[in-house]
């Protein structure tokens, strides 16, 4: 058996101000064909599952170019049709196959594209013809569209938010492709649209509690596999929202029914699902009553992992303007900032103008007289699934007693060494505030005594009633 294996995606945040381009493919994960490492990446896990059964089952393995983005505005046209138009021709390369598997996102949007993933799953099966099967692994936070569902034969997102659990979605979606191609199962799938767009923090109820019971219908009565996608409510495109995805094995009427029945659960608990979020002053107003840190404090409006900067200075202002201490903050991109106390080095005392960088929403720079803490070059952070995710070279500078991780390549906060390598004490703090939505929970949560979610002004801002929606198609609870 011959499996061809590539990767494309990044979320994108159709507000955001910085266009995604090639360039932030080519410094985030970029692997031409057959250079992908041994480990599992954003795009490629289901090239890496296949590659670990390929050498036990003698299967040949032809491996695409697997690429992915940070999540940012809306992608270029060059870059996309550039990265698309390279794995369709080490698709070509490979021909014959009898299985693609495809790492893919769900929402990633370009210049004339509102469906990337639609697309390219379009143009594979172009390729490949109707008997092959076709994989691909989606974010729960995806646009589920019905050209993906029509054009590939199995579709299995993330269970978990955070993404714990990419390489066990990928294992799954290769093994429903196996028994696919060798005539053992059927998979027929039914989409239903909840009609809204809801967060999922499988972290707590009443989300943790949905993902068990997915789990337990999989693989009983002739259900085969079931996903739940979130939705990115920052992508303003026809099929944003909350859907339910389920493949019954050769029945068509047990998958809708249940779709539709799941569906259902969902929208009865909405309200549940939605995050409490807090303002800037409200957020520390808990935090500074808690007594006992450290307090974790998520600055989802700033979350460069729904396409935000990563350099807004909201919460760092009023921590400021209320005399807040022994915090930390982070990661805060502004390379300029970075480059200037890396080069001064540990102990220099410098002042420097912080963050509010790229527009309106990342509010006014801070001036700070900063000592130097710790610097590291080519720092590297433990991402999604253990993925490695590059910092670029990182400080940590001290002001007012609240200690910044200044970082030179944009990411969000997923695991406490974004801190710990720099030398920061996370457990000696009262607070520590987070660029992120919900990946840093994972990690932040095992040294976290609370955990707070902030609201307010943002590119990624959680206000969705704020944004200027012109695509989206309604009714969208709770727009």
């Amino acid at each position: 058996m011959k499996i061809f294996s590539a990767g494309l995606g990044t979320e994108t945040n159709t507000f955001a101000p910085m266009p995604t381009s090639l360039a932030a493919f080519q410094e985030r994960d970029y692997y031409p064909a057959g250079k992908h490492p041994d480990t599992v990446t954003f795009a490629g896990a289901p090239l890496y599952v296949a590659r670990q059964r390929a050498r036990e089952a003698g299967w040949t393995l032809a491996e695409g170019l697997v690429t992915s983005a940070q999540p940012g505005g809306i992608t270029t046209r060059a870059a996309y049709e550039t990265l698309r138009d390279q794995i369709l021709a080490d698709l070509r390369a490979a021909m014959p196959v009898d299985m693609v598997l495809l790492g893919l996102h769900g929402a990633m949007v370009a210049d004339g594209y509102d469906d990337c993933e639609g697309d390219i799953l379009r143009r594979v099966r172009e390729i490949v013809g109707p008997g092959v099967v076709v994989g691909a692994e989606l974010d729960p936070h995806a646009h589920l569209t019905p050209l993906m569902v029509e054009q590939a034969t199995v579709l299995v997102l993330f269970k978990e938010y955070p993404h714990t659990d990419i390489r066990e979605r990928a294992e799954d979606l290769l093994a429903l492709c196996l028994d696919a191609q060798a005539g053992r199962s059927r998979p027929v799938a039914a989409l239903v649209d909840c009609e809204m767009i809801v967060p999922m923090h499988t972290t707590r109820e009443p989300a943790r509690g949905f993902v068990g019971r997915m789990k337990e219908l999989e693989g009983r009565d002739g259900i085969l596999s079931i996903s739940a996608a979130q939705g990115f409510a920052t992508g303003d495109v026809p099929e944003m929202g909350t859907k339910v995805l389920v493949y019954a094995d050769g029945d068509a009427g047990r998958a809708q029914a249940l779709a539709r029945r799941l569906a259902d659960e969902l929208i009865a608990v909405r309200e549940q699902l939605m995050v409490p979020y807090r303002s800037v002053d409200q957020a520390l107003d808990e935090a500074l009553a808690f007594g006992e840190g450290p307090v974790v404090l998520a600055d989802r409006p700033d979350n460069p992992g729904s396409g935000a900067p990563g350099d807004a200075t909201f919460v760092l202002r009023r921590m400021l303007e209320r005399g807040v201490t022994n915090a930390a903050l982070g990661p805060l991109w502004d390379p300029v900032a970075a480059r200037i106390a890396f080069d001064a080095g540990p102990g220099a005392v410098l002042d420097l103008r912080i963050g509010g960088k790229v527009g309106p929403l990342s509010g006014d720079p801070v001036d700070l007289r900063c000592t130097v803490k710790a610097v590291k070059a080519d720092m590297v952070m433990t991402g999604l699934s253990g993925a490695p995710a590059p910092m670029g070279d990182c400080v940590l500078v001290e002001a007012q007693g609240i200690e910044i991780a200044l970082v030179s390549v944009r990411n969000q906060a997923i695991n406490v060494d974004l801190f710990t390598q720099l030398g920061c004490d996370l457990a000696a703090k009262r607070i520590v505030v987070v660029k992120s939505a919900q990946h840093f929970h994972a990690s932040f949560s095992t040294v976290a005594r609370h955990i707070i979610y902030v609201g307010g002004k943002g590119v990624a801002t959680p206000d969705w009633k704020t944004l200027t929606y012109r695509n989206i198609r309604l009714p969208k609870w709770p727009l």
